[in-house]
């Protein structure tokens, strides 16, 4: 008997030829949870879904948090850190200790769109951490000392990230597309949180902690019913006449040449190249989401089977649609040497032109259907992926069904929609972007790809 390792392709082979793909059966709606919802009186939404795998709630609060103040990421950065270090009738070790005591856990995070806070307990514990909550929400103190910790923490946290390639190349390409858009600031200063003060977090703490335009979804082994009045009971002294602040609309991205974005002495490159994207709320989203995977959206894409597949030139290469309340942007990135950058950003450009010129086949697009079907029911397997996937849809102004008839929209859409949404959404020409790399090296060498500005800028000086 043979020891040798079979390749993939040998395992994927029989004596008859390819092992061949199932194929899909009928897709149907999926299964209705029993769920509720309502506006409290303070204006937050509350959704509550029964999924009773196991004996768990997850909850996911979701408080729009713009702001327009150059400092307010760093702001918001060190008060989602400083959120649970206490209130006049706990400290940062009585919250714990009464979360654990229940199998509870709290965590909150932030972006430029959203403050979050995500908890999870056993069912038995709700009461308490709503209670736990509800006064953190209420009355967090924000102890100089906390405060001052968690700030120094993120400072350091934070030059660690902004040391880190992919957080630059993201940041130049988003400035590319957007600007100043507040949308453009994703990773603070490590100046800007290392000058924030606990009295500045408390202040905007009451100013745009607020409940109304937020959104909480409750997930779990609960009745939903019931799981309403215990969430209107506990919050209903989180109150405040102001509105939660969303972020303005997203500028419509312009089709420009690829920005040389200077990383002296780097030895690896980074391109990110962006368009306008498709809302799910578009009718068209079921077949732009099929052409996106086909191109590069998972890992049996043709930008993956051509830059790492076949040229070795990265280790990953991916598209997504990327969007939010603001608005839709479809993002192309990969990684590659210094050496092979010009041929990936030509190899990039060629399939972008390719799934154009040469549209997706009917194998190709069964194969990015049945993944994105798949993908999908996976998410929502588990309560925590439930509770996560709804939070995200509906803070998109979309309603809870989305996930049950969402795969029928896949299923419905034919071919030759997904082959018309690869013509509109792919193509060089719709593209703007960076390339990040050591510009002195590489500057004439891309600029005989094409469509690359021939001046180099710093970091600092991406504008749109």
């Amino acid at each position: 008997m043979s020891t040798s390792a079979r390749t993939a392709e040998e395992i994927a082979t029989t004596t008859q030829g390819p092992r061949p793909l199932p194929e899909l059966g009928p897709q149907r709606v999926g299964e209705q949870l029993p769920s509720a919802e309502a506006t409290l009186d303070n204006g937050l939404r509350v959704v509550a879904v029964q999924s009773g795998a196991v004996p768990m709630a997850e909850l996911r609060l979701t408080v729009p948090f713009a702001g327009a103040d150059p400092t307010h990421p760093a702001r918001a950065e060190v008060l989602a850190a400083a959120l649970l270090a206490g209130t006049p009738g706990r400290d940062r070790l009585q919250v714990d200790t009464e979360l654990a005591a229940v199998g509870a856990e709290l965590s909150a995070q932030v972006d430029p769109e959203d403050l979050s806070v995500d908890g999870s307990v056993l069912v038995e514990g709700l009461p308490v951490l709503f209670d736990v909550l509800a006064d953190v929400l209420t009355a967090a103190t924000y102890p100089d000392r906390e405060v001052d910790g968690e700030r120094d923490r993120l400072v350091e946290r934070i030059e660690v990230a902004r040391s880190q390639p992919g957080v630059l190349a993201r940041e130049a390409m988003l400035r590319r597309c957007f600007g100043d858009h507040p949308s453009a600031s994703e990773v603070p200063r490590a100046e800007d949180v290392a000058g924030v003060t606990a009295e500045q977090v408390r202040a905007l703490h009451r100013g745009a902690l607020v409940p109304r335009g937020s959104l909480l979804v409750l997930v779990g082994d609960l009745e939903p019913a019931r799981a309403l009045e215990l969430v209107g009971s506990a919050l209903a002294g989180w109150t405040s006449e102001a509105t939660a602040a969303v972020l303005p609309p997203w500028p419509q991205i312009s089709p420009a040449d690829t920005l040389l974005v200077n990383r002296a002495g780097a030895v690896q490159s980074q391109i990110r190249l962006a368009a306008q994207g498709v809302s799910r709320h578009d009718p068209d989203y079921p077949a732009a989401q099929l052409a996106n995977l086909v191109f590069g959206g998972y890992f049996s894409s043709r930008l993956m089977e051509n830059v790492r597949e076949d040229k070795g030139y990265t280790y990953g290469a991916s598209s997504i649609l990327d969007m939010s309340q603001a608005g839709a942007v479809l993002i192309v990135s990969l990684d590659t040497s210094r050496e092979t950058t010009a041929a990936a950003l030509m190899e990039t450009h060629y399939e972008l032109s390719r799934v154009v010129l040469v549209p997706p086949t009917d194998a190709e697009i069964d194969s990015a259907r049945q993944y994105a079907i798949g993908s999908l029911a996976i998410s929502l397997a588990t309560q925590g992926g439930l509770a996560s996937t709804l939070a995200r849809l509906l803070a998109l102004g979309l309603q809870p069904d989305w996930v049950r008839t969402h795969p029928l929209r896949l299923a419905a859409t034919t071919n030759d929609e997904v082959r018309a949404a690869a013509k509109r959404l792919f193509g060089p020409g719709r593209f703007t972007g960076i390339v990040q790399c050591d510009a002195a090296a590489l500057a004439d060498t891309l600029l005989a790809v094409g469509g690359v500005d021939h001046q180099p800028v710093e970091l600092e000086s991406v504008a749109p």
